[in-house]
């Protein structure tokens, strides 16, 4: 299949949310004085993190709305020592949302693949990630010169994997189906949600986890295996 048009997620494809965000959360594990409620960083991580994916999983199923996510992805850890203000909360994520914009450490090979692809293919951002941090991330990181659009989810009014977001998306950058391919690592939101599209897919699988229910157009589990597709 001859692609022109590369739709590819951020998050975990390309900018390393699990240790930017973790940093992140470490700094706040510190600055707020979480040392009371929690014995070490790695305590309230293991606290915070089941709860913020299945809090994810949710908001991109469209069963929760934004504000219940950021509101309760920060205060479940700390419930039961007496802190359920959601106004708290929203600062608290408002915070760490401005901290991650200035975090810049990609997934390894994210530029050598920008560049090796940047002359062959229009590329554009796919993300579920929230409007006032994924432009600055994508600019603070060094990556906002190798993609003609930024299509996030807010503004389709729709999260991946729901098909209507992916229309949107060939839509608002005059993309054929039959010419475009999905490079993301989330089985869930890219993968699942680029078949049910009828675009292709590349899943960007580092842990080597096991497809369910159909196999993906292509499996790789480095991003320099990419050059060999495409």
């Amino acid at each position: 299949m001859s692609y022109r048009n590369l739709f590819i997620d951020l998050d975990d494809t390309l900018w390393d949310i699990h240790l930017n965000g973790r940093e992140c959360l470490e700094e706040i594990y510190l600055d707020y004085g979480y040392a009371k409620y929690y014995p070490s960083f790695s305590d309230y991580y293991a606290v915070y993190m089941p709860g913020n994916l299945r809090l994810w999983a949710m908001y991109r199923q469209g069963e929760i709305r934004k504000e219940e996510l950021i509101v309760e992805r920060f205060l479940a850890p700390v419930r039961a020592f007496g802190i359920d203000d959601p106004e708290y909360a929203r600062k608290l994520s408002d915070d760490f949302l401005e901290r991650t914009t200035r975090k810049t450490r990609l997934i390894e090979g994210t530029l050598e693949l920008l560049d090796y692809l940047k002359p062959r293919y229009r590329m554009h951002i796919l993300s579920n990630g929230f409007r006032e941090v994924q432009y600055k991330k994508i600019e603070n990181s060094g990556l906002k010169p190798y993609f003609d659009k930024i299509i996030l989810s807010e503004d389709a009014g729709i999260n991946k994997p729901h098909p209507d977001m992916f229309t949107y998306a060939l839509k608002n950058t005059n993309s054929r189906r039959n010419q475009t391919i999905m490079i993301g690592d989330s089985w869930d939101a890219d993968i699942v949600g680029a078949h049910q599209s009828r675009i292709a897919q590349i899943w960007f699988n580092p842990a080597a986890e096991p497809a369910d229910g159909f196999e993906p157009t292509h499996t790789v589990r480095t991003l320099a295996e990419i050059k060999d597709i495409l």
